[in-house]
């Protein structure tokens, strides 16, 4: 960690009256003798925006971390949130012959000898790449993605800095046990090794491709394995108009109420069929081809769900509508997330105290993401272990909410998913994904069935030995539960044939 970074970083914390947030008398007695001008500065700018500003001054990756600090709403107070969301990842672009080093050096030869043809001036430039449009030596009108050099390292040593930050943050500010910083910081630094591997995005691109290879909703560009690595990713050239222009759009004759909906079903897709998302999806990133389909754009951040995840998230939101605020409690309860020994009826009216209110408003008002951020803050008072891919769909959820109701303010969102959610549900209980699941499972079983005596042996001399000095009471208490043994594993015998069946019943009829 280079010293004179860490003093920068020091200076602009003071510069921008940052060490209010520590509460700490001894740190801003510190300030004021590092830089007396302090005492006569105004404070009448507030503390959300000179944070914004602290973070800008600091450079990419601070403004990065404050990107996805914006997104835990769980963690910091709303007025903070809100004004961290304005943040643009807006970066001056690296030169043409940096471009064209990156370029010759990973594919060992000229860039004449892959391209016929490769824009100087980049389409767009951010923190940790930029794009240039170009033409494959086929005609193949492409998309080149190049890391910015020595952005690896640069990310590497930022983020110790943080760390080293966020470890003094914990010491010195009252909140900084709870809000766990340096877990925080954690989470940053994954994001940010997946966007620093251009391999790992155009892996991400080519799953959701694949998921939506029917292309009826969703366009995701087709990657060209052949010219990709870790340092450049080329991928289709995709034509478009920017989501947010939307006056362009109408003029183009696209339906754009039927865009909104769009979106939703698209979100709520890639969410509880396929459990893989797009993570950071604002407008930037999205485009509309002339055909009214949607265009992805930029794959660095996804986010995974598992089976159990998109059960709990689908049960809450059906709950929530239905004001089944105990429903709530216990799936939270089910999952492990919240310790099973929660009341669940002070856990109940707890959810209850900050959701109902806002069902005072229209169905077609309410915001999903605020429901989740409502949701954690409330359970994080019952200790619950916030899931890191949790936060990320909160995230997605604002952003696809806040695009749907740019896009039509009359957007009922609950409407839309609704009937989604709840066959989805449905299909979960339904005999296609048991036998699913049978499938599944049944090499498993099968594998464990010869490994069954072994362990009914290990168990009963390690748990059920029997003493020849035993009485005859404790020969009899043994003998149930022995008895007892014996027809639990006769049950899962049983479970096991009739899976077999259902297994050969399944393939004949499907």
């Amino acid at each position: 960690m280079s010293f004179i970074r860490f003093i920068y970083v020091v200076f602009i914390i003071l510069k921008f009256r940052l060490d209010e947030f520590f509460e700490s008398r001894f740190i801003i007695l510190i300030g004021y003798l590092v830089s007396p001008i302090r005492a006569f500065q105004s404070n009448k700018i507030n503390r959300a925006i000179r944070l914004r500003r602290a973070l800008e001054n600091l450079g990419p990756i601070f403004v990065k971390f404050g990107q996805m600090l914006s997104t835990r709403r769980d963690l910091i107070p709303q007025d903070i949130s809100d004004e961290l969301s304005k943040l643009q990842d807006q970066v001056p672009p690296f030169s043409f012959n940096e471009v064209k080093k990156i370029i010759e050096k990973e594919y060992s030869g000229s860039l004449n000898t892959v391209f016929n043809e490769f824009n100087k001036e980049p389409e767009a430039s951010a923190s940790v790449a930029q794009v240039h449009f170009a033409e494959l030596k086929n005609g193949t009108k492409v998309a080149v993605k190049v890391l910015r050099p020595k952005i690896a390292y640069a990310v590497k040593k930022d983020i110790r800095l943080l760390g080293w930050l966020a470890y003094i943050l914990e010491i010195v500010w009252s909140d900084g046990k709870r809000l766990k910083p340096r877990e925080v910081v954690k989470e940053f630094s994954k994001h940010t090794d997946s966007e620093l591997n251009l391999l790992l995005e155009a892996a991400h691109c080519s799953h959701l491709g694949q998921n939506f290879s029917d292309k009826k909703l969703l366009l995701v560009p087709e990657v060209f394995w052949d010219y990709c690595n870790e340092q450049v990713m080329v991928m289709e050239r995709m034509y478009g108009t920017p989501v947010s222009n939307i006056k362009s759009l109408e003029n183009k004759g696209i339906d754009i109420p039927k865009l909104a909906r769009d979106g939703v079903e698209i979100f709520f897709t890639q969410v509880f069929r396929d459990g893989f998302f797009h993570a950071d999806m604002h407008p930037g990133n999205i485009q509309v081809a002339d055909d009214g389909r949607y265009i992805a754009m930029d794959f660095g951040i996804m986010g995974s769900l598992t089976d159990k995840d998109k059960q709990y998230l689908a049960r809450n939101f059906v709950c929530f509508f239905k004001r089944d605020y105990r429903g709530v409690a216990e799936v939270h309860i089910e999952s492990g997330w919240v310790p099973d020994n929660t009341s669940i009826d002070e856990f109940e009216n707890a959810i209850r105290s900050v959701c109902e209110p806002i069902f005072n408003k229209p169905l077609k008002e309410i915001s999903f993401g605020k429901l989740l951020i409502r949701l954690f803050q409330t359970s994080r008072q019952f200790n619950m272990e916030i899931q890191p891919q949790l936060t990320m769909l909160q995230k997605t959820l604002l952003n696809v909410e806040g695009l749907g109701r740019e896009l039509d303010p009359n957007l009922d969102l609950w409407k839309t998913a609704s009937p989604f959610l709840e066959k989805w549900l449905k299909e979960q209980t339904g005999p296609k994904n048991i036998i699913k699941n049978l499938k599944k499972e049944f090499p498993g079983l099968i594998d464990n069935i010869p490994k069954l005596p072994k362990l009914l042996k290990a168990y009963l001399e390690n748990n059920h030995y029997i003493s020849i000095q035993s009485d005859l009471t404790n020969v009899s208490s043994e003998v149930k539960k022995l008895k007892k043994i014996t027809g639990a594993l006769s049950v899962i015998i049983l479970c096991v044939l009739i899976s077999g069946s259902y297994l050969l019943l399944a393939t004949t009829l499907f």
